[in-house]
């Protein structure tokens, strides 16, 4: 439908018109191009640019092709007629003759003059025209302000101040969960995760305790949720070491299990699957049976070097079941927990 319309338009309104748009495009597409190395959009603005030379000719054949009829009128005059004259030639029969030029300043020459001007009035103003579109829609997303820009990364302050549970009330005190959200919440985190254009849509801190420990084991956690990945990082703050955690993974449902050594502290990494809970809140906010999530990988370092018991979780899962590789946990590992005190000697 739009090839039609453009079809519709007088050349010297249509050429000029596909010339701009095209320079406009082909230059916008090649820029973009070597800006972010596409090899994709360098061919398509090459095709634009192409296309555009391509109309430029077009219409410089058409120039040409008005100015000759006037060449040559203008080269077959008198001295042609005096020449057959000298050769003693009868005089040639009349011959239908175009008519005369009209004289300067009679109606009929003005008429001619404007209709000669009048193609290249409607080409500069198509021109102007589209140059004035193009200007607005290249300089148009630097001046509004976009949603990319408005949006801030989520903040971990604000958060509701409870009471802290007894666990957390032990001299020295544990971590707190808004300590660990801080801690974690890093400006570089997606940039850790491999998604460094993604801002952090949730930041939140606890202060839990461990299960079946009657409130008496400090487990505070930290979680930040991007597009792609959530993470979270806990501390347990009870007398399990590595080395007892790992025998233990044996009679969990624990896999790909590997021992190494973060920050100078025995660590381990394995694998385990999230648990997915739905809640109806139109039936009074009941809820389904436990279902098993998506796969998540864990990285599990001891709260200090001597591995005397307590140790951090950092885990990294996503909805579609992706996962980074380890080393995205390694890097948050060595970031976060220098960040966060060591358990001191009991």
């Amino acid at each position: 439908m739009l090839g039609f319309l453009i079809r519709l338009l007088p050349f010297w309104v249509r050429e000029p018109l596909l010339i701009a748009v095209g320079t406009v495009l082909g230059v916008r597409i090649m820029y973009l191009a070597v800006r972010d190395q596409d090899r994709v959009a360098a061919g398509l603005g090459l095709v634009f640019l192409v296309f555009t030379a391509t109309r430029v000719y077009a219409v410089v054949r058409a120039l040409r092709a008005r100015r000759k009829p006037s060449e040559a009128v203008s080269a077959a005059g008198p001295t042609d007629v005096a020449a057959d004259q000298a050769q003693g030639g009868a005089p040639a029969q009349a011959q239908p003759q175009a008519p005369a030029a009209a004289v300067p300043g009679s109606g009929t020459g003005s008429a001619t003059a404007e209709k000669d001007h009048n193609p290249w009035v409607q080409a500069i103003a198509a021109v102007a025209v589209f140059g004035a579109i193009a200007a607005v829609l290249w300089v148009g997303p630097r001046v509004m302000p976009s949603e990319e820009v408005a949006s801030e990364p989520a903040s971990c302050s604000g958060e509701t101040h409870e009471a802290l549970p007894k666990a957390f009330k032990k001299t020295p005190p544990p971590v707190t969960g808004e300590e660990l959200c801080k801690a974690l919440n890093r400006s570089d985190l997606a940039k850790l995760l491999g998604t460094p254009a993604e801002t952090a849509s949730t930041a939140s801190g606890t202060n839990n305790t461990a299960p079946l420990t009657d409130g008496k084991v400090a487990q505070p956690e930290a979680q930040i949720a991007f597009d792609t990945y959530t993470v979270n990082v806990s501390a347990t703050y009870n007398e399990l070491t590595i080395d007892q955690y790992v025998k233990l993974m044996k009679y969990g449902t624990e896999t790909d299990i590997k021992t190494l050594t973060v920050l100078g502290r025995p660590a381990v990494f394995f694998s385990d699957h999230t648990m997915k809970i739905e809640i109806d809140l139109m039936n009074g906010g009941s809820g389904g049976p436990v279902e098993q999530g998506p796969l998540a990988r864990t990285l599990t370092v001891a709260l200090d070097r001597k591995d005397r018991g307590g140790y951090f979780d950092i885990t990294v899962w996503s909805t579609s079941g992706a996962l980074p590789d380890d080393g995205a946990l390694l890097d948050i590992a060595e970031k976060v927990l220098p960040k966060v005190p060591e358990r001191p000697v009991r």
